[in-house]
């Protein structure tokens, strides 16, 4: 792990060294008589120094100062020293190290004899200073908000597939109430349920796994689930379940509208002593999703929809899905009713 991020730390101070040669490349060529050569020599010769010396104060120097210690004057004391030595370093370190260039026949020299030589690569080490510190504080501000963002999807992502865990369950467990159902009144029908359900579990097993499935599928799995239930039922639950998709192939995560229907059947059907019905009706023309799910309760029955299990968990993955959406739930005296509306292009 180390050296990998020492490698791309390394390179960020050779990319930053490589604009710093340039700015002072075209600086000199404007203001002494050198030639292109001489101008390139000299200031990789200078900033391969500074980018050095740079590194260790920026990476080192500045951390070790600012360590967290038992006494502030501690610090006050670290940084006076340590700015006193690398000030030694930056004038008359980089003199020397010029004055070795010059006799290694590699830097040019072209200051007056009467300049202050250490007085001029202070100055070159000063601006280093400030362009090296300016670019590394944008970089590592920058870092610290991708991974800051990396750390929200993340976070979204286990969320995500915490709800959708406890989504599963809770779907499967309807089912296999509805079965039991079947099976405890030795229904003919409860082989059929059961050839159903392993069509469900096909479904949760290789089709629900990912991120995102067609809307035909949804649809398809939707219209399986109702046909279970309606096993459960005589003819005096009435169903309809229509559409108006004009691309069946656009995207949404998988089993996103079933809690609207399974809400539906156990707390409508599986509740009204009358006339029980179930009305499911879904459209989407471009990209706008609208699904209005209806189905009938008990007459002056004081249950609150809000606090189900699956309502909850589908606000809260529309929350981290989508930007624009609405669900609203409108109880009537013998009717409940869920509207969804999603902007399906408004995924996160």
């Amino acid at each position: 792990m180390a050296r990998p991020f020492f490698t791309k730390q390394l390179a960020f101070y050779l990319w930053m060294a490589v604009a710093y040669v340039i700015i002072w490349i075209l600086h000199d060529l404007s203001s002494f008589p050198l030639t292109v050569a001489e101008a390139i020599a000299n200031n990789v010769w200078r900033v391969f120094y500074v980018t050095a010396v740079n590194y260790v104060f920026f990476e080192y120097a500045v951390p070790f100062v600012l360590r967290k210690r038992a006494h502030v004057i501690l610090n006050i004391l670290l940084a006076l020293l340590f700015l006193f030595l690398f000030c030694m370093v930056w004038g008359p370190g980089l003199a020397a190290w010029r004055a070795l260039g010059i006799a290694l026949h590699i830097y040019t020299p072209f200051v007056n004899k009467g300049a202050n030589i250490i007085e001029a690569q202070m100055a070159f080490s000063a601006g280093s200073v400030f362009f090296f510190g300016i670019i590394r504080h944008i970089y590592k501000y920058v870092q610290l908000q991708q991974a800051a963002q990396q750390l929200r999807i993340e976070k979204q992502e286990s969320e995500l597939n915490f709800l959708r865990s406890q989504t599963n369950p809770h779907f499967l467990f309807n089912t296999l109430n509805n079965i039991y159902s079947l099976a405890k009144d030795k229904s003919d029908l409860a082989p059929e349920s059961i050839m159903r359900l392993s069509k469900i579990l096909r479904f949760m097993l290789y089709e629900a796994g990912g991120t995102f499935i067609s809307i035909e599928k949804e649809l398809k799995i939707i219209g399986d689930y109702i046909d279970l239930e309606k096993l459960r039922y005589d003819e005096s639950l009435q169903v309809n379940f229509n559409y108006d998709v004009e691309d069946m192939k656009q995207s949404l995560p998988p089993l996103l509208l079933m809690p609207l229907v399974e809400n539906a059947f156990k707390h409508g059907a599986a509740e009204s002593r009358g006339r029980a019905y179930v009305d499911i009706h879904i459209s989407v023309k471009q990209r706008q999703l609208e699904m209005v799910v209806k189905n009938s309760m008990e007459e002056g029955s004081q249950e609150t929809v809000q606090e189900n299990i699956g309502l909850s968990n589908l606000r809260r993955q529309l929350e981290l899905l989508y930007t624009e959406y609405d669900l609203s739930i409108q109880k009537r005296a013998s009717e409940f009713a869920a509207i969804l509306k999603i902007n399906l292009a408004s995924h996160v």
